[in-house]
């Protein structure tokens, strides 16, 4: 739950990169076209790693202090399969990301396992970072987060600040994902 104290003093990106996110996002076939093409983006900008989107998808009859999240999209189908589902309780990480709408920053696998259940699986694919973002709705509530994780044990300034305009640029996306899963999430059993 760290922040960061320095900012880079510029924020560079390629013109092929540029094009991408101005020409080709806007013009994605669909929310997951579009979120290939950030993934994409961001495997170029940021190497190799794991990017998944999780959807609130809490109901109002839940018991008080959980929190129900559903996996909207994931780099790495095959260990964080789209749809999954979590039932999370209140904690500092649910606290400052879900209910703060406060970007949550884990570096270090101690950092990692105090947060994440499945800290192990997330070793063995060789990250020891992440970034979660929350998507925050008009009204200032988080309903969704964007969560990059990397190899690297540490985020430069830069770095963090590009998994912020990566998960601002997935908003529209992720947003007309939850349009459609919101209904179908409240009546899924949750795994």
């Amino acid at each position: 739950m760290n922040e960061a104290s320095t900012e880079p003093a510029d924020l560079a990106l390629p013109a092929a990169i540029c094009r991408l996110l101005s020409h080709d996002l806007p013009r994605a076939a669909d929310p997951g076209a579009a979120l290939a093409i950030v993934e994409a983006v961001r495997q170029q900008l940021l190497g190799d790693g794991l990017l998944t989107i999780n959807l609130d998808v809490t109901s109002p009859e839940a018991a008080p202090g959980v929190v129900e999240l559903q996996r909207a999209w994931s780099s790495r189908p095959a260990y964080y399969p789209v749809a999954g589902r979590k039932r999370k309780t209140l904690t500092p990480w649910t606290r400052q990301l879900l209910r703060q709408a406060e970007v949550f920053v884990g570096e270090g696998d101690d950092a990692l396992a105090a947060v994440f259940d499945d800290a192990a699986l997330i070793r063995s694919m060789g990250l020891h970072a992440v970034v979660n973002v929350p998507l925050v709705e008009a009204g200032g509530r988080c309903f969704a987060t964007f969560n990059v994780l990397g190899g690297n044990q540490a985020w430069t300034p830069r770095e963090r600040l590009l998994i912020e305009l990566l998960a601002v640029l997935a908003l529209p996306a992720v947003g007309r994902i939850a349009e459609r899963l919101r209904p179908a999430a409240a009546m899924a059993p949750a795994v």
